[in-house]
């Protein structure tokens, strides 16, 4: 079982680990966006709501949205590789001999 099972089963558990890491972080931003989040605790999803919720779209207020979002898209992003990376270096399969 330890020799071949687990050498199979390790490297998905650590690429899993850290794309459910990304989808939590879209979860809560979201659940945040739509108002169902803390309202006591800062966050990308509650800045983002209180942008549309204030009408920062319409007074072109930009520095409101923009820069919560990139940081949620780019956060999201840099786990996504990283559980890529983490897939292709640890899983046998598709090591090149």
């Amino acid at each position: 079982m330890t020799a071949h099972i687990l050498p199979n089963v390790i490297p998905l558990i650590f690429a899993n680990t850290v794309l459910v890491a990304a989808v939590a972080i879209i979860s809560e931003t979201t659940l945040s966006f739509l108002g169902m989040g803390d309202p006591t605790r800062v966050s990308w999803g509650m800045m983002l709501h209180y942008a549309f919720e204030t009408g920062a779209t319409t007074l072109g207020a930009w520095w409101w949205l923009i820069p919560p979002g990139l940081c949620v898209v780019f956060v999201v992003l840099a786990f996504t590789y990283v559980g890529y990376a983490l897939d292709e270096v640890l899983n046998p399969r598709l090591r090149r001999r």
